[in-house]
């Protein structure tokens, strides 16, 4: 794929699929969609990066890449039925553990339950970035966030992007980050894929994606890379702490 232009036919010719005919396309060319999304992040990215001041860093680029590729989700390009891929049938159970009080139980009146980190900063809602985000109070780097996103009622799980393996290797390629882990499980009959990432630029992230209630959930916890053996077993905790519904 080439970069992604409005010039590029190879680019118009994808736009026209995507935006023209998204129900007459073939499930061979639903993953070569997905990839030409990704390719496609880093240009917009530049774009919104240009008219805010240079304000969007590598790590909030990445973030927005996985964000773009869960949105094909959302739009219904991606629609591969759940059988096209090989179901995880063992149940993991939710975490639950407040780790000698580093985690207490939040559970959200939206329908959603996490063990939060205790005495963090609690933000509620920022349009366009996030639902809710706890911050470390000595250093923001560390930080926690919950997102979702509108999908299709015909989108019931995560597993419609493709093979937990391959939706990793393609994000951490085009964000030059190394990946570290590509697991999914499935807690409460929810499906998750969960992604380790060390980025380039000296830090590192967890993410975790799901959907359930019509909704594509996005969970990233990020840190500094010299930090990140010492926060891993709570981000650990905490991910796998996440239910999209009430138990």
């Amino acid at each position: 794929l080439c970069i992604p232009t409005k010039n590029c036919n190879t680019c118009a010719k994808w736009f026209s699929v995507i935006v023209n005919n998204p129900k007459q396309t073939t499930k061979r060319n639903m993953m070569r969609i997905s990839l030409f999304l990704l390719a496609l992040a880093p240009a917009i990215i530049t774009g919104f990066s240009v008219h805010n001041e240079g304000a969007v860093s590598r790590r909030e680029s990445f973030t927005k890449t996985a964000s773009l590729f869960s949105g094909a989700v959302a739009a219904g390009v991606l629609g591969v039925p759940a059988s096209s891929w090989a179901a995880v049938s063992e149940e993991t159970p939710r975490v639950t553990t407040r780790m000698g009080g580093l985690l207490e139980k939040y559970q959200d009146s939206r329908g959603w339950i996490i063990m939060a980190p205790s005495g963090w900063n609690k933000f509620d809602g920022e349009v366009g970035a996030y639902d809710i985000k706890w911050q470390d109070l000595v250093d923001p780097t560390d930080n926690i966030k919950l997102s979702s996103t509108p999908v299709k009622s015909t989108t019931t799980s995560i597993d419609a992007l493709g093979p937990v393996a391959d939706v990793g290797a393609s994000l951490a390629a085009k964000r030059n980050a190394k990946l570290i882990r590509a697991e999914e499980r499935q807690t409460d009959g929810v499906l998750f894929y969960f992604f380790d990432f060390a980025l380039d630029d000296g830090t590192h992230q967890m993410l975790q994606l799901c959907v359930n209630k019509g909704k594509i959930w996005s969970l990233d916890a990020n840190t500094l890379e010299k930090r990140y053996s010492k926060r891993k077993e709570m981000y650990d905790n905490i991910l796998g702490s996440f239910s999209p519904k009430l138990s």
